[in-house]
Formats: structure tokens, C-alpha cells, sequence
């Protein structure tokens, strides 16, 4: 791949809007966005461990609006296969506009429970596997002068959560510096978007608790599509209630979050 960066065409010129790349877009959140994001004219690269459901979803995306969907595995713990994934999607599209960090796992155990190995995975995951994620989209959009990273956090990185929830929130919080991170090195023709989601209804979040807050699916990603369009540099979705409670859980005491969560 060359090594200085090239003039970048519009993505009008390739396809539509564009091409967005999305990991973990077998299920949940990032199956409802690449169905959103292809209903608003996007061409989708897809990336999921699950590939029968990502080929299924991609079908039944090219079905019903007749958008370009390749697809891939991508096991985003596999630090040689995220930028050889990444690179063949930007070779077959002939680049890639926007990024989207979504994949990711919900487990967790109270630290010194003897679960060590269920955080790690956690942690090597959401973080570890972010990272690489991050430094694949970074090379791409080095290299054309231009692109859109999004990474999806979570309310949750907001403050320190208590128990299965602790390495979780602290691997969000992760995310969310990443990219302030990226955002603050103000790299030429990027923009960075990181998302909060509030509890919004997907496999990951099946029987958590706050469930009179969950939002359902669809409109709980249209929110995030939304932020996403505007390229907003952080966005808490859906906006109600999650913009208050957002602004509460930064100031409030410890001891009150220990009773919301």
C-alpha cells in the first residue's frame, strides 16, 4: 500500500454517500446501523466473528436497497487481522469514509471473585481490540487526507460502576479518551464522533437492569445515526433522558451513582 497520502475522490464519485466500515455488525447496534446507514444511501463494509448472521444481514441490506455490502471475519482480539481486514475493504472500495468502532462484548464480574479471565476478555476486547481498530482507521484516513471515526462508548464510561459492570465502564471510559484523544491531535480532514448510548434494547443488554430507561432498537440507533450524520464530537443518545442523566452523573457523589447503578 503507498506510504504518502493520496488525493482522495469525493465519495459521491465511488458509491452513493460513501462506504462505511462497521465492526461488530452481526447483531445488536451495529446491525442497525448498517441497515440505517444504508437506507440513508451508504455502502457498507461489514465485519462481525459471526459471519452466517453478517451474511444474512447483507443480503437482506443489498434485498431491500440495492447498496454494496461486502463482508468479512474480524476477530478484533487478533491485533495482525484488524489492519488486513481494514486494508481489503479500503483496496475493494477504493477507500473508506467513515469507521465504526462498535464491536464488542458486555461481560464482567466483581473484581477478586475469582472471574479474572472473564474481565480480561472483557477488557482485551473492548479496549485492546478498540485500539487496533482505531490505529487501522487512522492509517486509511492518514492516507487519503480525510475520514470519519466513530467509536461507540457508553454512558457507563461516565464514572466508575460497581461490580460486573466495573470492567465494562472502565473499558468505555477507555474508548471515549481515545478518542478526545484523536479529536485533540486535530489530524487534517478528520473528524471524530464518540457516542454515548444509554440503554438502548440489543443481545448484549438483554436482562440489564434499568429496563424502564431501555429504549427499543430502532429508535434507540436512529439517535445514534443521527449524532453520527452530524459528525457531533460526543453525542448522549437517545438525547431524553440520557443528556440529563448524562450531565448528573458527572457531578454527582459517589454514593448517589452507587444507588443508580
Amino acid at each position: 500500500m503507498p506510504t504518502t497520502p493520496a488525493v482522495p475522490s469525493p465519495p459521491e464519485a465511488r458509491s452513493g454517500r460513501g462506504v462505511v466500515l462497521v465492526t461488530g455488525a452481526s447483531s445488536g447496534l451495529g446491525a442497525e446501523m448498517a441497515r440505517q446507514f444504508a437506507a440513508l444511501g451508504w455502502d457498507l463494509a461489514l465485519c462481525a466473528r459471526r459471519t452466517d448472521r453478517l451474511d444474512a444481514l447483507a443480503g437482506e441490506i443489498r434485498a431491500g436497497t440495492g447498496r454494496r455490502v461486502e463482508t468479512a471475519a474480524l476477530d478484533v482480539t487478533d491485533p495482525d487481522a484488524v489492519p488486513a481486514v481494514f486494508g481489503r475493504f479500503e483496496e475493494a472500495f477504493g477507500g473508506l469514509d467513515r469507521v465504526v468502532v462498535n464491536a464488542g462484548v458486555g461481560g464482567g464480574a466483581p473484581l477478586g471473585t475469582g472471574q479474572a479471565g472473564v474481565n480480561r476478555e472483557t477488557a482485551v476486547t473492548n479496549f485492546v481490540g478498540a485500539l487496533a481498530q482505531c490505529e487501522a482507521a487512522m492509517e486509511v484516513f492518514r492516507r487519503q487526507g480525510r475520514g470519519h471515526l466513530v467509536l461507540i462508548s457508553s454512558i457507563s464510561a461516565l464514572r466508575g460502576m460497581r461490580r460486573s459492570m466495573t470492567v465494562y465502564a472502565a473499558t468505555k471510559a477507555g474508548v471515549a479518551a481515545l478518542g478526545e484523544g484523536l479529536r485533540s491531535e486535530r489530524v487534517p480532514g478528520v473528524d471524530v464522533t464518540v457516542v454515548y448510548p444509554g440503554y438502548i434494547r440489543s443481545e448484549m443488554n438483554e436482562g440489564v437492569a434499568g429496563t424502564r430507561l431501555m429504549t427499543d432498537t430502532e429508535p434507540g440507533v436512529r439517535a445514534v445515526v443521527a449524532a453520527v450524520e452530524a459528525r457531533k464530537a460526543k453525542a448522549y443518545v437517545p438525547a431524553w433522558p440520557w443528556v440529563p442523566i448524562g450531565a448528573a452523573l458527572r457531578v454527582l457523589p459517589l454514593s448517589v451513582v452507587r444507588r443508580l447503578t
